[in-house]
């Protein structure tokens, strides 16, 4: 794996891992993910900060509990750009009701600066 592509899929990676952290460690994770001034935008989002970005994880998290984010398929980046594709799983039965793709900007110290979310599946109601 070359180092351009470990940058990326390391910032996917600190990326799932604040979208799954325990409520206790939603903040943490977000200061590890992002720059502090980072950005999350999808459509149902418009949030800048670590605060902001946390209370949209929560939301997730109160909307589908006992569902987890993973990354479905591989990392594509180039520059400070990458994209892919994730799945919200749940983990009584591994359905998979929504998914998605999410364009990330890096900063230079490959923190997200901003993240544009894409929903390709979403149930009824949610």
């Amino acid at each position: 794996m070359s180092a351009p592509t470990r940058r990326y899929e390391d910032a996917v990676a600190r990326y799932f891992e604040a979208w799954n952290a325990a409520p206790d460690a939603v903040a943490k994770a977000v200061a590890v993910a992002w720059a502090k001034d980072g950005g999350y935008t999808d459509p149902l989002a418009d949030v800048r900060g670590h605060e902001q970005i946390a209370a949209v994880v929560a939301a997730a998290h109160e909307q589908f509990p006992g569902f987890t984010f993973r990354l479905s398929g591989a990392v594509d980046g180039h520059h400070d750009t990458a994209r892919f594709s994730w799945e919200l799983v749940s983990e009584a039965d591994s359905s998979a009701p929504v998914a998605g793709f999410d364009v990330i900007t890096l900063d230079g110290e490959d923190r997200i600066r901003s993240v544009f979310g894409f929903l390709d599946r979403v149930p009824g109601g949610a």
